[in-house]
Parts: structure tokens; sequence; C-alpha cells
């Protein structure tokens, strides 16, 4: 399922009850930071956004708090929930893992044509960083992509559904790791080394490699986080 595509969504959620359908767009929107954290929901504003009754608003919010991305405020309602220490430690702790495993299957596994298409994604990626006007959702897309020509070249369909599963509740920190220009000249050289390692089968770089990126956008979340709460 890809926003970029479009298509794909809709004929997805052609199958699905609207209740379920305004879960998923709402969660989506939330995901990708379209409703920012702590900002809060209006039933009668998003049911007239997306031309449905209050009711799967409703039902849709009550799936979300479930989830922990809305938060019930006392006399103020729903909001979106704030991106927290803890669930960046979780989440963050649970994709090491996931990305070693990942890039070390990949040395083993991917063929030349696979290495081929992880350099056109690279470069993609790069083009992207180059342009001055380029938006965080375009830059995020092109990062996933990156990261799935890898998943994709473990040739372990297990392995590449957790990854897909977990890279949505990634989504919201990708936003705020590539807030910062200089951050995202950094992701370039990262992923040059990473390409580089796989190409050369040097599975050690490769794992070395893959944890600095991934403890890198650690560090730099959460500064994010501190400065947030200084602010506050």
């Amino acid at each position: 399922m890809t926003d970029s595509a479009g298509r794909s969504v809709i004929m997805e959620e052609e199958y699905m009850p609207l209740r379920e359908v305004v879960f998923v767009r709402l969660r989506r929107q939330i995901l990708r930071g379209e409703l920012k954290p702590g900002e809060r929901l209006m039933e009668i504003g998003l049911a007239n956004r997306l031309g449905v009754s209050r009711t799967p608003i409703r039902e849709a919010i009550r799936k979300l708090e479930n989830e922990g991305l809305v938060v019930m405020v006392p006399r103020k309602g729903a909001h979106v929930a704030e991106i927290t220490r803890q669930e960046l430690n979780d989440v963050l702790e649970v994709r090491r893992s996931l990305e070693v495993l990942a890039i070390t299957k990949a040395c083993e596994s991917m063929t030349e044509k696979d290495i081929l298409a992880l350099k056109t994604a690279e470069e993609a990626f790069a083009a992207q960083v180059a342009r001055r006007d380029a938006d965080i959702t375009t830059l995020g897309e092109a990062d996933e992509h990156f990261h799935d020509v890898i998943y994709q070249g473990t040739r372990n369909r297990r392995l590449v559904q957790m990854l897909n599963n977990l890279r949505e509740q990634m989504y919201r920190f990708r936003v705020e790791y590539l807030k910062d220009t200089d951050i995202r000249q950094r992701l370039v050289r990262e992923h040059d080394t990473i390409v580089k390692a796989l190409e050369m089968r040097d599975r050690e770089e490769a794992v070395r490699v893959t944890i600095l990126h991934i403890d890198n956008q650690y560090r730099t979340i959460n500064s994010a986080l501190d400065s947030r709460k200084t602010e506050d």
C-alpha cells in the first residue's frame, strides 16, 4: 500500500467497511505527520472533510487510542499522541534487530540485478536531497524504497512482512529525521556505504553501517524531543 501510487490505496479501500476506511485514512495521516502530534481531532471537522457521519470517526478514534496514536484528554477530547522517548526506544530497538538480520541475509542473497536496483534507489534519494524544493513526504518515500530493495533482496518473505509492518510505525520518526537538511546529506553518505558493503559482500561493514544508520536516527530524534520539552 503506497500513497505515492495513490491508486493502490483506493483499490484496497473499495473492499473495506466504511469504518475501516476512515480508520486507515486517519492512521495514515497521523503516521505521515499530516495530523500533527498534539493536534486536536474534532469529530465534526473530520466527518465533513472525509464526507462521512460522526459514527465511523468516533469508532476510528477509539481504535487509534487503543494503538496509542491518539490520547483522550479530560475536558479537551481526542488529540494526536505526542512522539515519546519510550515509543522511540521500543520501535528502534526492534528495527535494529530486524535490520541487522536483513542486511546479513542481503549480503548472502542479493543478485547483481538487486545491487543495480539498489544503486538506482540510492541515486533517486540523492537526487531528491539535492532538490531545493524537495518535500518531506517525497524524501521519506525515496528513503523507504531504498530500504525496501534491501528487504526484498533477503529472499525471506516473513522477514519482509515484519519489516513492512514496522515501517508504518517508523514513518513518524522518519519525518522528524528528514526535517534537518544536514542530516539528509549524512543519509546519502550512509546509503552509499551500505551499497558498497553489499556489493563487496562485506557483511561486517554492512552490519556496522546499518547499526550506525539507526543509532544516528535515534540520537537525532532524541535531541528533537529534548528541544520540544525545553520549549514547552
